[in-house]
């Protein structure tokens, strides 16, 4: 295995037989959080859109060697827009409890968005070839998933607590 799947898999994590897509995110999920404990969430955001503009150009020459285009093994944009998604909704995330309700909300509206791909994420989906083809509609369903999430969780907060 060669450097671009590792990475265009994360870490072969697309590779996994049933939903590759939800496992990608899982584990981008983990990473992220992992991530926030240490690093700033504006420094998550400016490295998806790092990890982006990487991967478009690793997308754009994979499709060349395979002539396929949206692998399903390829979750490397399933990172970007989940680590969007956490950049968008964990600030003043404080306790514990709160951070397991966000992460939980932040994956379910990311594979929400990712899946249903609702007005122009599934626009980009359709009509976008190549490495933004693949990329774009998982970051706009990270941004959308990342306001569903705030707005979620304030709901929470206001009627629950």
């Amino acid at each position: 295995m060669n450097l671009r799947k590792f990475f265009l898999t994360v870490g072969y994590s697309g590779l996994f037989p049933k939903a590759p897509g939800t496992v990608g995110s899982f584990v981008s999920l983990l990473i992220g959080l992992v991530l926030v404990q240490y690093l700033h969430v504006s420094t998550i955001f400016l490295l998806s859109l790092l990890i982006s503009a990487l991967a478009v150009k690793q997308i754009d020459i994979y499709e060349k060697e395979t002539g396929e285009h949206d692998s399903k093994e390829i979750v490397i944009d399933e990172l970007a827009g989940m680590w969007i998604t956490l950049s968008i909704c964990w600030i003043n995330i404080e306790s514990t409890s709160s951070m397991i309700i966000v992460a939980t909300l932040a994956f379910f509206y990311f594979r929400l968005f990712d899946i249903w791909k609702p007005s122009i994420i599934g626009k980009i989906d359709r009509d976008v070839k190549g490495g933004w083809g693949v990329m774009g509609d998982d970051l706009l369903a990270g941004i959308a998933a990342g306001i569903a999430t705030v707005g979620t969780y304030q709901l929470i907060q206001m009627f629950l607590v």
